[in-house]
């Protein structure tokens, strides 16, 4: 017998074993845990995340006026440097 280590995905894998001459005794299999796809990973709901900072959070006034009219003045915006 001649071991031989096969690479690939599962059908890679089944393709090379169907391929391969002679008989198949044993096979030894590494299988990885599937990912968890209930949690999330960091950073992947970043409009999650994002929401306490955009237009929709709150009591916001998405109207045109509430958006063109400025409701404080920021006077240190305004000012140059020197």
């Amino acid at each position: 017998m001649k071991p031989q280590i096969l690479r690939g995905s599962k059908q890679e894998i089944a393709e090379t074993v169907a391929r391969i001459g002679g008989e198949v005794r044993e096979a030894i299999v590494f299988i990885e845990d599937p990912a968890d796809t209930t949690q999330e990973s960091p950073g992947e709901n970043i409009f999650a995340e994002m929401e306490p900072f955009t237009v929709g959070a709150g009591d916001a006034d998405c109207s045109r006026e509430g958006v063109y009219s400025p409701t404080e003045v920021r006077h240190d915006l305004h000012r140059t440097r020197g």
